[in-house]
């Protein structure tokens, strides 16, 4: 039987655009790569970019060029991201800020977390760990709480900002508990940790890495780490969920997403990669200073992730009734 010319050349011209998407998928990348960082340099998100960054050019033979756009709580620069080409040359390193608190915390933000958003990869975890001063008489968990909720509104706690996953996470476990501590915001983690230190506030609940070497020194002491596992930088002190408070569950957290419409073989690509390096002995020792856990997974996991953070912080920030402009 004899084909017709119309379905030889139909078959053929299916056939040479699935060779070239897949010839651009293997050229790529076919320039230098932007990784948007929401914050300022040498924070944690700016080092997670850089290391994971210097990893893509050593494997890729592009240049990776962070770009700083820090402000508004990593509103700024995550919807300059946003408004960027879908070409799969320019990503963000997102945190829990921008993609999980903020769409709750603001009125109006210029960029949908969802809508305008590809999810690469979950890059990393930082657990928040829960220390009280040395003076307050509450030595575990459960303690805290009793001693909570016999002297309401007079126990304080710090935080590095309104908004921040220190505030959010704190208002989660009062939620959970039923207790009522004072919330005192700081211009940043330096002057909570000198206060707690000090006996000014009572407690705080920020990211570990700042706070381990004192509660190392015994200068302060900790209830517990925020995640619901325990951290491999602190194994001896347990969960807030194991502590007392059952299904509590928050993190800091770190990850990569590109502007909506990026190619899905791109992202792919770019998944799988991040994958690799997060399990390179050198990238996990960098991540461990940091009091970090490499995570990786595949752009799936990490939209559903986006989405729970997302709903879970709604609830917390509906129930502490806190909103910022």
């Amino acid at each position: 039987m004899r084909i017709p010319h119309t379905t030889v050349m139909a078959a053929a011209t299916l056939a040479a655009a699935a060779h070239g998407v897949a010839f651009a998928a293997q050229a790529y990348p076919t320039r230098p790569i932007r990784i948007v960082v929401a914050y300022t340099p040498a924070g944690a998100t700016d080092i997670l970019a850089r290391v994971i960054g210097q990893k893509m050019n050593e494997a890729w033979g592009q240049p990776v060029i962070i770009e700083n756009r820090p402000g508004a709580n990593g509103n700024i620069g995550t919807e300059y991201a946003a408004k960027a080409a879908p070409d799969g040359h320019t990503f963000l390193m997102t945190t829990a800020g921008p993609h999980g608190i903020n769409p709750s915390l603001y009125r109006k933000l210029g960029y949908d977390a969802v809508k305008d958003f590809t999810a690469v990869s979950l890059v990393a975890l930082v657990p928040n760990i829960l220390v009280v001063n040395n003076a307050l008489p509450a030595k575990s968990v459960k303690e805290l709480i009793a001693y909570a909720k016999a002297n309401p509104g007079k126990l304080s706690y710090g935080s590095p900002g309104a908004g921040s996953t220190a505030h959010l996470s704190m208002e989660l476990f009062k939620s959970m508990t039923g207790t009522n501590l004072v919330h005192v915001p700081y211009k940043g983690s330096a002057g909570v940790l000198t206060d707690v230190m000090g006996g000014q506030i009572a407690a705080t609940m920020d990211n570990m890495p700042a706070y381990l070497p004192q509660v190392k020194a015994g200068k302060i002491r900790a209830l517990a780490v925020t995640p619901n596992k325990r951290s491999p930088a602190a194994p001896d002190i347990p969960t807030v969920a194991e502590a007392g408070v059952p299904g509590y569950n928050s993190s800091a957290w770190f990850g990569l997403v590109a502007p909506a419409a990026t190619p899905k073989d791109v992202v792919s690509k770019l998944s799988a990669e991040t994958a690799r390096i997060l399990q390179l002995p050198d990238v996990k020792s960098r991540l461990s200073e940091l009091g970090a856990e490499p995570i990786g997974g595949t752009p799936e996991q990490f939209s559903a992730h986006i989405k729970a953070e997302i709903e879970k912080w709604a609830k917390v920030i509906k129930e502490a009734n806190v909103e910022l402009q």
